[in-house]
């Protein structure tokens, strides 16, 4: 399957606020993100939507929310859509740094939190600032996709003895999923595990010629893994989740 085969991922950023001014959200999104970043009309909406406490809660915010942001969601009146263009393998990164950008202006320019409904994933106000300026001051590619990175894709997410990640779509590259089968280790050493897999498909050149059954490993001594190609069978090709670069399956190398 390729991508001309099925709906281009896009961003959708979900902001919130108080008095939200929706023409801010759309100059914001049409001056710093560029050509094709637009406020969604048709389901943004001057009032509180309930349901944002559980969906912030979904997104992984325990990790960075501070107890301003948990106010803020609770106050928020106003909730706002902002649509990048549909992305290819060519325009992901520029458009994934512009997205981050216009997260972190519409965050200083009056909403409150933010959450992105292409992979899940939100970070608390101060973090959100923060991975924006970084990203604005790298200069190095590799380090930028490592921003980015950290700004866009969701991890780990569990099914069983399963843990994956999801918003590598939004890089242009498959999402990462481990077969923990029956070993322990502590949740850390996983995320260690998708992340170095996760970041070498995001950097390394050889990464586009790995082909199923290749091995991987985290370093010389650290054990190997057999990489197992998958298409993306969670979502359906309309679900903001879905990839259709599909996944790339770590399972345990057998003895």
């Amino acid at each position: 399957m390729t991508t001309d085969d099925v709906i281009r991922p896009r961003h959708v950023l979900c902001v919130i606020g108080a008095g939200l001014d929706f023409d801010m959200v759309a100059s914001v999104a049409a001056e710093v993100g560029g050509d094709g970043f637009t406020l969604d009309d048709e389901y943004s909406q001057h009032e509180p939507d309930e349901r944002m406490t559980t969906s912030f809660r979904a997104c992984l915010c325990n990790a960075t929310f501070t107890d301003d942001d948990w106010a803020a969601v609770a106050a928020h009146d106003s909730v706002a859509y902002v649509l990048s263009p549909p992305l290819t393998p060519e325009t992901s990164f520029d458009a994934a740094g512009r997205m981050l950008a216009v997260t972190a202006a519409l965050l200083r320019a009056g909403a409150t939190a933010a959450k992105n409904e292409s992979s899940g994933l939100t970070h608390g106000r101060d973090r959100w600032l923060a991975i924006a300026e970084a990203a604005a001051e790298q200069a190095d590619p590799d380090v930028n996709a490592g921003i980015l990175y950290q700004a866009w894709v969701k991890r780990p997410i569990s099914s069983g003895p399963l843990l994956y990640s999801c918003g590598m779509h939004l890089l242009a590259a498959p999402d990462v999923e481990v077969d923990r089968g029956e070993r322990e280790d502590d949740l850390d050493n996983w995320v260690e595990l998708i992340d170095g897999l996760g970041l070498y498909l995001l950097t390394e050149r050889r990464a586009l010629e790995i082909r199923d059954g290749e091995g991987f490993r985290l370093a010389e001594d650290a054990p190997r893994w057999i990489l197992r190609q998958r298409l993306c069978y969670r979502y359906e090709e309309d679900d903001f989740f879905f990839n259709p670069y599909g996944y790339w399956r770590l399972t345990v190398e057998s003895d």
